[in-house]
């Protein structure tokens, strides 16, 4: 007997509606945007990852000059997904591959915690056209996995956003060559996001690197420099719910001594 599913947690109560009126149009959240066809997520954006064009032009064998042809074809009514496909510039599993690469991608991104208001607008639909619908579970489900998995590698998150720099500590074992990638662009001004556009990867695979890389003490987030103090004033701590990461980092290296 095949057992269903497990429920899965509302990441955003609006979004979960909206699958069950099967809507369509953009949901425009604070770091990203999901389009809905029917109750399904058919396409996401963030600015904090690479567009789909990014990802075929970069890893796709798609050349930027078959894309701008595509998306000028979009211009005159038609789809850009469905002209690489029907053109032969991109085979469609290519495309599909690509496509939900980005989807989760952007996704996990503009899924994440907020206190700014959502706002839908019915009707509205992407650019790329139809490749694959996502249900919202599905999207809901990926997400939260994602959260998990980043948190098991190291549980903190100072480095998801703020430029990273590379530590004093020597690199005492080989670096994976996909991870090497990302450490040789770690500079102290790039974020994870600049990272991942300048390497055409989704920017949660960047993230999971950044974090094992933090785990092994090679980069850390560039910390804000506390404002100036009035002469004649204490500075107080600031009162955070981040992790120890020194003492996360003490224990590592207690445990890799044994």
């Amino acid at each position: 007997m095949r057992t269903a599913p497990a429920p899965v947690t509302a990441l955003s109560p609006m979004l979960q509606r909206l699958a069950d009126e099967r809507a369509t149009g953009a949901l425009m959240r604070d770091r990203g945007t999901l389009y809905l066809a029917e109750g399904q997520v058919v396409h996401a954006e963030s600015p904090a990852t690479p567009g789909i064009d990014v990802l075929l032009t970069t890893g796709g064998g798609l050349h930027r000059d078959g894309w701008w042809e595509a998306v000028a074809r979009a211009g005159a009514g038609q789809r850009v997904g469905r002209y690489l496909v029907d053109s032969g510039r991109v085979p469609g599993g290519a495309l599909e591959l690509c496509h939900i690469g980005a989807l989760y991608d952007a996704a996990f991104f503009a899924l994440a915690p907020t206190r700014t208001p959502a706002r839908f607008r019915y009707g509205v639909s992407h650019w790329i056209g139809p490749v694959r619908p996502v249900p919202v579970d599905a999207v809901q489900r990926e997400t939260l996995r994602r959260r998990e998995l980043l948190e098991r590698i190291w549980p903190d998150a100072a480095g998801d956003s703020a430029p990273l720099v590379r530590t004093a500590r020597p690199v005492d074992a080989p670096v994976p060559p996909a991870r090497r990638r990302v450490l040789d662009l770690v500079n102290g001004v790039r974020t994870a996001s600049d990272i991942a556009q300048e390497l055409g990867r989704p920017a949660f695979h960047v993230l999971v690197g950044l974090r094992r890389l933090a785990a092994a003490g090679l980069v850390e987030a560039v910390r804000e420099l506390p404002a100036a103090t009035a002469p004649g004033r204490v500075a107080l701590p600031e009162v955070t719910a981040d992790p120890d990461v020194a003492l996360l980092r003490r224990l590592r290296d207690a445990l890799e001594a044994l």
